[in-house]
């Protein structure tokens, strides 16, 4: 959808499906749950589809995951009482894992996703003989 933006016209799920390799019933919560968290919108008639409701340089890999997966920042202040040292230490480790995973994430937008697949695909081209 990033790479169809430009066009302004919305793509049916059985286009993103066959060209994404997605079953069509699995891109539709997908679709659905995007549409709920305002990260895409639904246009319906026959020339219907689903549209990005943003440039793609202005939503971020943070925001999408977030909204799919319901990504939380973790806390340490629970049952801090009830906690072995052992487990304050994996949790201590966990966090930090946490915020450097969300840090890179909030780096990316979808139009860096787009320029990096461009990029590669440009050094798959063969040239045959």
């Amino acid at each position: 959808m990033a790479a169809h933006y430009g066009s302004g016209e919305p793509l049916q799920i059985r286009q993103i499906a066959a060209q994404q390799n997605i079953p069509d019933r699995y891109l539709e919560q997908l679709l659905a749950t995007l549409r709920r968290g305002g990260i895409v919108k639904s246009q319906r008639g026959s020339k219907g589809g689903y549209l990005l409701t943003r440039e793609p340089r202005k939503i971020i890999l943070f925001e999408i995951l977030e909204c799919l997966e319901g990504l939380e920042v973790l806390t340490c202040e629970e049952n801090v009482n009830s906690k072995t040292v052992d487990s304050s230490v994996i949790d201590e480790i966990w966090q930090e894992a946490s915020r450097a995973a969300n840090s890179v994430l909030q780096k990316y937008t979808l139009q860096d996703l787009c320029e990096k697949r461009d990029s590669r695909r440009q050094f798959d081209i063969m040239y045959y003989i």
